[in-house]
């Protein structure tokens, strides 16, 4: 370095030759009669000559060398300052010589000005303060204003100003104040302004740099120098990347130090220089590197100063700004630029969140040949990393105290106690190495915050590691670099700040890779080196790394790095220390536990699908040393591992948005161990697991078998699983989140996906999770009136939903009494609002109150109740895809459809249409009718006979039940007796009489004369009754009587009557007025023959049964950007990937679209491959095909539309719209569906538009579907998914981005490397409930569980927005309000005898 400006005392006056107090007392006399000249605007400078300004100059320069006990040293800055101006503005008081050539003098009195800033001992006085701070202003203006400066002068000023620093921030001792603050910033303005005008020359950088590095001590070097840097690199990233790239937002004060003149050519160059000004940050912790730094710094380091540590994270930090800039994170840093001097960092230093990010590949860096020729050395191929850990000699971690033995970790949850939550043991120093540093700093503080995902215009990895790697590694291995000369704990807790912001800049740098993009092996190998020392869990390990790591790495396993499987022992053990421990003491002190274990769960989350992926896969054995000391054989052995710390994160997590993560994960897990299982992926985890277990009975869980398997299975992983999990889930619902709406909601829709995983576990365990979901809707129901709200009966209302989903999925249950009964009570809860049954006390139902706890609670116990009776005992019927006029066209008669029908109403909510024809001529002798029965559960049709005679004992050949006609010759067969009949026996004359039957009167003593003459008619009748009875004789033979024949069997029947009759309906108190105005009676007939009642009923068919719900699937390839390129992906196989045609293969089946006599699709399902031909999966637009799901509560259509048929790119817009916006209709949402006609007439044309064929099928037209529109899109390049513009696929115009469109819910999947899919999902961010599960923003599902995932998210995302509409009734209701409608429309009002005649009136 140059001696004249590393030190010395500047130029030295003659007055100096001289006593002192001659010098002194020259300087006075001269000073004061120029500073009086130089406020007078009408006197002019003494000074005339050019001799005579160099010799005032010569006093002037000795006056500022005296002491501030005087006013000599501040008339000297006055004069000077003033004279400085000459390059600004012409004045009189300037001399005449210096306002001719300012230039020369100007340097001059720079070089003069130098000795004010020299050492002093009153050097801290205000006076002394003020001096330098009107020098430093003086010097400020002269660059700003000054249009006429020379090369020479730029560099004498900046040679000035890199003089007075290096005086003032060089020596170690040098404290830090507001001079050295403003002679810095006035520095680093000035070299800009520079840089601007005069480019500074080459040595003139290289000095910078060297005596900047001497300075790094100084937290104001740091401050300053990140400042600059910021405000360059937002300049820069404008010229470099567009407008269109994400500014970088700094404060207005930073950016106007960067001159608005300044040529854009310029611009990378002084950024690049001002980049490496303060060289490597990690030189602050090594006491000697060769050529880096002063012999002063080992002073400094010596000096057990603790501010490098803080001045170190500072510089991290601000590289870790300069990295989020580049990724284009709109990151708006409002932390004040104060310093954080020896009182700590009391601020929050925000970590930003770095959840996944997106953006679109750019293959070259933007900027790589704009920089100079000399930029930052980039790492030789193949070598080793900036002192390398040597992993051989290292011994091995012990086994962390926060994980359970490997031996049994399968699902046990960990007992964690809160020893081991304190911080690692210091290890004592040898005595060469004891440290003098005083206590350290506790580290910054971490938080976990939401922020901007990456643009898709950003650079590429290896261009960022190529700037700012070197520094970044290093400093993420400063541990290993310090461990020379000082204790290795106590260096790195000092510098865990610093090092953990490098840590977590690196995994943001790797997570932020583009699909396809190949990085450095050397870059991989050294960041997975710093990845396997910043996250040992053993003592000695840095807690602040391993949290800053974890935030960091959110998306670590998802986007597809080369090798990074292979870390997953490592983290599974760091992942052990962090969600098994409760309380988190070591952590506690520097972040939020909260923010530490979110995105510790989402990197479990990515983890899960992993070790049934890779399956028997052996890992590498240079990881196993690392993994905690476990024996870690293949990628399955740390499946118990990873299932131990999900069950430990459930039973220790508190915060909601955690926990709702926390359960998607156990349903995605589930359903992933069951199918994986069923395929033979986990045979070799199943004979471990079940080696001498005693193997129980086991039910099978398919959906609708009431078939219980009496044969032994064995157990599976996926069936222990299902039952501790829902254990686990049933527990805590009815007992810690009974009081957190969010958290239940998530709770139930997972309970609901496990019962729709197919694993074999006993029945008692599904009865077990019934009663649990029944105790909890209980619970909700007897809350006190105060606390009943929406939210507290939505939450009941998903309740009563769940408990479908388990009724109908397991049936077998109700062969259990007491399953059935607790169901009943819970449905009589809900509708009536309490119980018949109370401990001992019963009451009967018609002495209740009718008080539910609202009317949507009501309807949800309602729909159970259809639920239950439709399952329970339920046999095979046709279904709901029969209607009159197939009834009709099958039946042996032909004709009319309505007018053969009668139809009633029984109790106000169902219709009975009967049809009293029988089905064909071979049982015409029996009676029998068909029903159609509609209902608030839908239409069901059911055809009936009535048989004097078991079903068994019936024969083939029975055509009448009157018994067999008798021969005349069996009449007299036998013998026939005569019989003499008597009133009394014959022995009774023989009997003697006594006085006794004396006693009683013979009857004509006693009776009157009118009396004994009816007596003697008597006689008469009874006389000739005794000759009837005498068999005739002719001719002295019997004659021989025939036997009474029954008629004929009768051929027509009134079978309405009939079973009417048998019902318990036609009686008098059915067909009588109740009384009440409004209400009719039990039983009322409907007259079909008034106009328009054949329409109604086809309303009321149209309106759904269940749940209807839609969405639309795209395909985008890669780098497209229009709607008219992804409608056309789908029309061939060939621009589609064969995993989407499996992936919509396992959506549903194909189902056709078309009039059909019952409903809106056809009841033929083709097969996949036969229906998607050549196409690739357009033929599903809704046209022709569309792959629905059905089951007993719900029916999903999935659609994907094509540009086929959309004669513009404009009528895309109508795939998504509702009805009432494609069409014309003005009927309101809730009778919609009402209206759609589906007939032979209305079949759609090919010329028709998507909207009008979507307005033909009827899940696609629900009014739901205009208010949440759910889009699954498949993207073949990941940051894609941040430019697919939903809105262009919208009718709504409103946002540019998906992320913004209103009620819309986009579920984006792409395939991994690996054969899993990594999701991102997009959800209305307005939702009080928190989450949608399964599926959330960074899960990693596998192929299997795939589709079954989508599926459940896409029904609980159209659950809740119905749970959060006003608008939304269930399908029950909506069909129970049309049928009252129907009823108050269409009823007979005539008298019973009318109703009763008309009954045997036949058609």
């Amino acid at each position: 370095m140059d001696q004249s400006l590393s030190g010395g005392r500047g130029h030295v006056s003659v007055l100096s030759c001289f006593p002192p107090s001659v010098g002194r007392d020259v300087a006075a006399a001269v000073v004061k009669p120029l500073r009086a000249s130089l406020g007078n605007p009408e006197t002019h400078s003494l000074l005339r000559t050019d001799r005579e300004v160099k010799w005032t100059m010569e006093v002037l320069c000795y006056g500022l060398t005296l002491p501030l006990d005087g006013d000599t040293v501040k008339l000297c800055v006055d004069i000077y300052t003033d004279w400085l101006m000459a390059l600004v503005s012409v004045r009189d008081s300037i001399p005449p010589p210096i306002s001719r050539e300012p230039n020369p003098y100007a340097q001059k009195i720079l070089r003069h000005l130098y000795s004010l800033f020299l050492p002093r001992s009153d050097q801290m006085s205000p006076v002394y303060l003020s001096l330098c701070q009107q020098v430093l202003c003086a010097v400020r203006t002269l660059a700003r204003e000054s249009a006429v400066m020379s090369r020479d002068t730029w560099e004498t000023l900046l040679h000035f100003l890199l003089r007075i620093n290096h005086a003032m921030l060089a020596p170690p001792t040098a404290a830090a104040g507001g001079v050295s603050n403003l002679s810095m910033a006035v520095l680093l303005e000035v070299w800009l302004l520079s840089c601007s005008q005069c480019f500074p020359s080459r040595s003139l950088w290289q000095m910078c740099r060297q005596m900047l590095s001497s300075w790094r001590h100084q937290p104001a070097v740091v401050e300053h120098w990140n400042r600059a840097v910021a405000a360059l690199t937002s300049r820069l990233l404008l010229l470099t990347f567009g407008s269109s790239f994400p500014p970088f937002k700094v404060a207005d004060e930073d950016a106007a130090l960067i001159p608005a003149d300044m040529e854009d050519d310029r611009v990378p160059q002084t950024w690049f220089r001002f980049l490496h000004m303060f060289s490597n940050p990690v030189d602050l912790g090594r006491p000697l590197v060769a050529g880096s730094a002063p012999p002063t710094q080992e002073e400094v380091l010596r000096g057990g100063d603790s501010q490098l540590p803080i001045i170190f994270f500072r510089a991290m930090r601000g590289v870790s700004k300069l990295v989020d800039a580049f990724l284009g994170v709109t990151v708006d840093d409002r932390e004040p630029t104060e310093l954080l001097l020896n009182t700590g960092l009391t601020a929050r230093i925000h970590f930003r969140d770095r959840l996944p990010s997106l953006g679109v590949a750019v293959t070259r860096s933007p900027f790589r040949d704009r920089l100079p020729s000399y930029s930052v050395s980039r790492p030789r191929s193949g070598s080793a990393p900036p002192t390398p850990v040597n992993i051989l000699s290292m011994p091995s971690a012990p086994p962390p105290t926060t994980s359970p033995p490997p031996h049994n970790r399968r699902l046990k949850p960990a007992n964690v106690s809160k020893a081991t939550s304190k911080p690692p043991t210091t290890s004592p120093s040898s005595p060469h190495c004891k440290s003098s540093y005083p206590t350290p700093p506790s580290p910054p503080p971490l938080s976990y915050c939401l922020r901007p995902s990456p643009s898709p215009l950003r650079c590429n990895v290896d261009s960022l590691l190529h700037l700012f790697g070197c520094w970044l590694f290093d400093a993420a291995l400063i541990n290993k670099d310090s461990a020379g000369h000082c204790d290795v704990t106590v260096m790195s807790e000092r510098w865990a700040g610093g090092r953990a912001e490098a840590c977590g800049t690196l995994c943001r740098i790797f997570t932020c890779k583009k699909t396809a993009e190949d990085i450095l092996p050397v870059y991989l190998s050294r960041f997975y080196l710093v990845l396997l020392q910043g996250l040992q869990v053993c003592e000695g390990a840095c807690p602040p790394v391993l949290a800053s790591i974890l935030l960091n790495s959110t998306c670590l396993f998802c986007c597809d790095l080369r090798g990074v499987n292979l870390l997953l022992p490592t983290f599974t053990s760091a992942l052990e220390s962090v969600l098994l421990d409760r309380d988190l003491l070591r952590f506690k002190s520097f972040v939020s536990v909260v923010d530490l274990r979110r995105p510790s769960i989402l990197i479990l989350a990515s983890m899960l699908p992993l070790p049934l992926q890779f399956g028997s896969v052996q890992s590498e054995g240079l990881l196993n040393r690392w993994s905690g000391g476990n024996d870690v054989s293949s990628f399955l052995s740390l499946k118990p591992r990873l299932i131990s710390v999900l069950v430990g994160a459930l039973q220790t997590e508190s915060d909601t948005h955690n926990t709702q993560v926390i359960l998607a994960a156990m349903l995605n897990l589930v359903q992933d161990s069951a199918l994986g299982q069923g395929v033979g992926q986990s045979q070799q985890e199943t004979e471990s697991q079940c080696g001498g277990v005693r193997r129980p009975r086991w039910t099978s869980g398919t959906s609708g078998n009431r078939q219980t398997r009496g044969t032994t299975i064995q157990l599976d992983s996926a069936g222990v699983l299902w039952v501790q999990f829902v254990r686990l889930l049933t527990q805590r619902l009815t007992a810690q989140w009974r009081n957190d709406s969010a958290v239940c909601l998530s709770a139930l829709e997972v309970l609901g996906g496990l019962a729709k995983v197919e694993v074999r576990v006993e029945e008692s365990e599904r009865r077990r999770a019934v009663s649990s979901v029944c105790s909890y809707i209980v619970f909700q129901c007897s809350r006190p009136p105060q606390l009943h709200s929406r939210e507290l009966h939505s939450i009941i209302v998903a309740a009563f939903h769940c408990l479908n989903v388990w009724l109908t999925h397991h049936p077998a249950m109700f062969d259990h009494q007491d399953c059935l009964l607790e169901v009943l009570e819970i449905v009589e809860l809900g509708i009536s609002g309490s119980k018949s049954r109370l401990g001992q006390e019963v009451r009967c139902k018609e002495e209740k109150e009718l008080n539910p706890a609202s009317l949507r609670v009501r309807e949800a116990a309602e729909a159970t109740l259809n639920c239950v009776m439709q399952v329970s005992g339920a046999l095979p019927f046709v279904g709901d895809l029969l209607n009159e006029d197939a009834l009709i066209g099958r039946s042996a008669s032909s004709g009319g459809s309505v007018k053969k029908f009668r139809y009633f109403v029984v109790d106000s909510s169902v219709i009975l249409a009967i049809l009293e024809q029988p089905p064909g001529p071979e049982q015409a002798s029996c009676p029998s009718l068909t029903a159609l029965i509609r209902g608030p559960s839908g239409r069901h049709t059911w055809t009936l006979q009535l048989h004097l005679e078991p079903r068994e004992g019936r024969t083939q050949a029975q055509q009448t039940l009157i018994p067999e006609r008798r021969g005349v010759a069996q009449e007299d067969s036998g013998i026939r007796c005569g019989v003499k009949h008597k009133l009394f026996p014959e022995n009774m004359d023989r009997v003697p009489s006594v006085k006794a039957d004396l006693s009683i009167p013979a009857l004509n003593r006693i009776v009157p004369d009118g009396v004994q003459q009816q007596l003697e008619r008597l006689r008469a009748v009874l006389k000739r009754q005794q000759q009837v009875k005498h068999p005739p004789q002719v001719s002295g033979h019997l004659v021989v009587m025939t036997t009474c024949r029954p008629p004929p069997p009768v051929t027509n029947f009134q079978t309405a009557r009939l079973f009417l009759s048998h019902l318990g309906l036609l009686t008098p108190e059915t067909l009588k007025d109740p009384g009440t105005s409004g209400v009719p009676t039990q039983l009322v007939s409907l007259d079909s023959s008034v106009p328009g009642f054949s329409a109604d009923l086809r309303r009321l068919d149209q309106l759904p049964s269940r749940n209807c719900d839609s969405a639309f699937v795209f395909y985008m390839r890669a780098g497209q950007r229009t709607a008219a390129e992804i409608l056309k992906n789908v029309e061939s196989r060939c621009s589609v990937s064969s995993h989407f045609l499996d992936f919509l293969s396992s959506l549903g089946r194909p189902m056709e679209v078309g009039p059909q006599q019952g409903g809106g699709t056809s009841s033929r399902s083709p097969e996949f491959p036969a229906v998607v031909g050549d196409s690739g999966g357009g033929v599903f637009n809704g046209e022709k095909f569309v792959l629905t799901f059905t089951d007993a509560l719900t029916e999903l259509t999935f659609i994907v539309p094509s540009s086929s048929s959309s004669s513009s790119s404009s009528q895309a817009a109508d795939w998504l719209k509702s009805p009432e916006e494609a069409g014309s209709k003005t009927e309101s949402p809730s009778r919609l569906r009402s209206h759609v006609e589906l007939s032979q007439d209305s079949a759609p044309q090919s010329t028709s538009s998507p909207a009008d064929n979507l307005k033909s099928f009827p899940s696609v037209s629900s009014s739901f579907v205009s208010e949440s529109r759910l889009l699954i899109v498949w993207v073949e390049r990941f940051e894609d998914a941040e430019s697919f513009l939903a809105c262009d696929l919208l009718p709504e115009k409103t946002t540019d981005t998906a992320t913004g469109a209103p009620n819309v819910h986009l579920i984006f999947i792409h395939p991994l490397r690996t054969g899993l899919y990594r999701i991102r999902f997009h959800e209305n961010a307005t939702s009080k409930f928190g989450l949608v599960v399964p599926l959330v923003n960074g899960s990693v599902v596998s192929k299997r569980s795939l589709a079954f995932l989508v599926r459940e998210t896409v029904i609980n995302c159209c659950h809740r927005r119905r749970l959060e509409s006003d608008s939304a009734p269930l399908p029950h209701v909506r069909r129970k309000h049309l049928i009252s409608d129907i009823i108050l429309r269409y009823r007979h009002c005539h008298s019973a005898p009318s109703f009763y005649s008309a009954l045997f009136h036949d058609l």
